[in-house]
């Protein structure tokens, strides 16, 4: 498996798109999985690959001078739990610290509401990533958002 930066704009939508749309359980709403894909050309994009075939990506956003977002994240399901998405958040880690950012939040749904988004919970936990506040109004009642940071530097 090979990890690296996309900087291509056109790559990076095709990669996100090709990925957001093989995972419905997590990205069924076609405007929201739109927003990511169209947003992800001016974002800091790294992809994971199998030969020639990606199976992973990650997206960052600033949201503030010391802080950015670890704003979209998938990977093919055959390739979870293979160390795919850890891989791509340690290079995704490492680029924002040296940007120098002093935090990385991540905003994913509540423990407690989906099996599927329980799996990503414990995912970001195991990352290292601190819950930090829960605001249920961020999407809607039925998708409380969980927000979690990590200290970078």
């Amino acid at each position: 498996m090979m990890i690296r930066v996309i900087e291509d704009s056109i790559e990076k939508g095709s990669i996100v798109r090709n990925i957001l749309e093989a995972l419905p359980e997590w990205f069924e709403v076609e405007e929201s999985r739109e927003a990511y894909i169209r947003d992800s050309a001016g974002r800091l994009t790294v992809a994971a690959f199998e030969g020639d075939v990606p199976v992973g990506f990650l997206c960052l956003k600033e949201t503030g001078r010391d802080t950015i977002e670890l704003a979209v994240m998938g990977v093919l399901k055959e390739f979870h739990r293979k160390g795919v998405g850890r891989a791509l958040f340690e290079k995704a880690r490492q680029i924002a610290a040296d940007q120098g950012y002093s935090f990385m939040q991540v905003k994913t749904v509540a423990m407690g509401y989906y099996e599927d988004y329980d799996h990503t919970n414990l995912f970001y936990q195991s990352l290292g990533f601190k819950e930090f506040e829960v605001i249920p109004t961020v999407w809607d009642e039925a998708n409380p958002c969980q927000i979690y940071v990590m200290a970078l530097q």
